[in-house]
């Protein structure tokens, strides 16, 4: 029996996975069974396989590997940690790895006792926007009105010196009762989206290139975007637009010499659009927050502020409230989404008390996306 695959019901993307009979860890399937599994993500972007909870770090691990034959096997190398944890990043709170499976990420809210995977007592932050936007909804509105607003867009990548992951395993293991609601209050007041509590919004970097105009999109698909050395250091002092979508710029982010010591060749110049290889359909993917410049085919340069400003412009229309997929969690659901065709962002805040647990794994790969020319040729 193969592997059975549910496009979601009323979404803009996503599919359901149904495992073979049998088979409770997906990192052991079949050469065919997986092949199918691949071409599903490939295909509805984000899958979720359901009833995982058990799944082991070092599952989770291979099975995040089996997406990308180019990226470490070994496990010796996986493309965080230093960079992420940094003191002066704006990931250093974000999580904590596993000691025995550092590539997996331990995310969540609230105080968790010794004993989860060889791990002392932790203390885990959901991010919320309070702490990244420079105009952050009032308490009132968080706590009485019960809204929120996205978090962060953005693809997982180093985005210095390491190559984008093809594809992010999260693991839901302990997650908040469906019950609650809140409603995400777009920057203009005029758009509500209402998302359980601690929803994971993606959107489709497809849809944000349909949705671009035909001259639009032949200029995107000849753009460069330079990311930033060491890009969440860089960006740590400044805050989000209320969207966030990228940051607002009044000259707050650290000095290229305030670095820590980077080199050109580290940083990431990528192509602005990438080829699904499955489908060969064209995906905008940026991370919006963490761009320094753009390339633009006619030789102009956009610097920081005007990057910041196009990027958002291009990028606003695919993030409106029907092009949202916000993955409403149970705990076992295990989500796999194509990193390198969405972008995604946390939502919501949790109270004093409320808890969250969640594990995260993606490995940087061994070459950068392909552009429609590589696809080509």
């Amino acid at each position: 029996m193969a592997i059975e695959v549910t496009k979601l019901e009323g979404q803009p993307l996503g599919a359901t996975i149904k495992l073979p009979e049998g088979c409770n860890d997906p990192s052991k399937l079949s050469a065919e069974d997986f092949d199918d599994l691949y071409k599903a993500l490939h295909e509805h972007l984000v899958v979720v396989i359901p009833g995982m909870e058990d799944l082991s770090p070092e599952s989770q691990w291979k099975l995040t590997t089996r997406f990308d034959p180019t990226c470490d096997q070994t496990g010796k190398s996986y493309g965080h940690g230093k960079e992420f944890r940094h003191d002066k990043s704006v990931l250093k709170k974000d999580g904590t790895s596993i000691p025995d499976q550092p590539q997996v990420q331990v995310l969540g809210q609230g105080s968790w006792p010794a004993g989860h995977h060889g791990l002392g007592d932790i203390e885990l932050r959901h991010p919320t926007h309070f702490d990244f936007h420079r105009d952050p909804l009032s308490q009132e509105q968080a706590y009485k009105q019960d809204m929120t607003r996205f978090y962060r867009w953005h693809l997982d990548s180093a985005l210095y010196g390491l190559s984008p992951p093809v594809a992010t395993t999260l693991l839901g293991i302990h997650v908040p009762p469906h019950s609650k609601k809140q409603k995400i209050l777009y920057e203009d007041n005029n758009e509500v989206l209402e998302v359980t509590q601690g929803a994971t919004a993606f959107i489709s970097g497809a849809r944000a290139f349909d949705l671009l105009t035909p001259e639009e999109q032949d200029r995107a698909l000849k753009t460069v975007v330079e990311y930033a050395p060491h890009p969440y250091i860089f960006i740590s002092p400044a805050r989000a637009t209320s969207d966030g979508l990228t940051m607002v710029s009044e000259g707050k982010e650290m000095s290229l010499d305030e670095l820590p010591p980077w080199e050109d060749a580290k940083v990431k110049r990528l192509p602005m659009v990438w080829t699904n290889p499955v489908t060969k359909k064209h995906h905008l993917q940026v991370h919006g927050c963490c761009i320094h410049k753009l390339l633009l085919p006619d030789g102009t340069t956009l610097e920081l502020e005007e990057a910041r400003k196009e990027v958002h412009r291009m990028m606003r229309p695919a993030i409106s409230p029907k092009y949202v997929y916000a993955h409403d969690w149970s705990k076992g659901d295990l989500a796999i989404f194509f990193n390198r065709g969405v972008l995604h962002s946390v939502t919501g805040q949790f109270s004093p008390g409320e808890k969250r647990l969640m594990h995260q794994c993606n490995i940087a790969s061994g070459k950068d996306p392909q552009t429609i020319l590589d696809v080509a040729a």
